[in-house]
């Protein structure tokens, strides 16, 4: 009985320590007008292979780079490095999510002034990385066909801690029988008038509309900020 108030104060302490941190790279990335963007999901979502063609497509006309997280190993890192874009691995050992400090540590050596889009790929989890602000713009949240519909239902609070949800592998919804409307219901039913976009990587449907979206939010931030240059 005497640890539980314990364990729940010392979990304050950690967010409002993350808190701080993400306020301070929040303030850089508005300052460097770049437009930082997170990819939070569960395994298997495909969102290792929808960030690599983010990267090959936005980089023949914007300077892009991401940081991706992962609990050991350094494979998603030299994949997405094929873009051509700079990208770098943020290994979190025991740690099922990235941390504002982390994301702080990998950007040593990067001037973000250099860059466009910034982007995150958190580790493959839909529970832990719902509490941890990295101090990005825009979280978007992944979930693929062979996932299930009711994936919302299941993990709310991710859902209500992104801005936008995108629907993964639509190549494969014929061939597990998806629902899409049931799927987009279930967004709605957690999170009312959240923004939903389905596409598929690997056949380059509905990629279109997301790259414009992302062009669209990045000529929003620089219409209110001025990069130092």
């Amino acid at each position: 009985m005497g640890a539980t108030p314990r364990l729940i104060e010392v979990r304050k302490n950690v967010l409002k320590q993350n808190d701080l941190a993400a306020r301070g790279l929040r303030e850089r990335f508005q300052e460097a007008g770049v437009l930082v963007v997170s990819l939070v999901s569960g395994p298997g979502s495909g969102k290792t292979a929808f960030l690599e063609k983010t990267l090959a497509w936005l980089h023949r006309d914007y300077r892009v780079a991401a940081l991706v997280g992962d609990l050991a190993t350094e494979n998603d890192a030299v994949r997405l490095a094929r873009s051509g874009a700079p990208v770098k691995q943020i290994t979190t050992g025991t740690l099922c999510h990235l941390e504002a400090a982390m994301v702080g540590n990998a950007l040593e050596g990067w001037r973000l002034n250099d860059l466009d889009f910034l982007f995150i790929e958190n580790v493959g989890n839909l529970v832990c990385p719902s509490s941890y602000d990295l101090g990005e713009n825009l979280r978007l949240v992944l979930i693929s066909v062979t996932e299930g519909e009711d994936k919302p239902l299941k993990y709310p609070t991710i859902f209500n801690s992104a801005d936008v949800a995108i629907v993964t592998k639509m190549d494969l919804g014929p061939a597990v029988e998806f629902d899409w409307h049931s799927a987009y219901g279930n967004i709605q039913a957690v999170r009312p008038g959240m923004q939903v976009m389905k596409l598929s990587a690997k056949t380059g449907a509905g990629m279109e509309e997301y790259f414009n979206f992302l062009a669209t939010r990045l000529a929003e931030l620089r219409a209110t900020t001025i990069p130092a240059k």
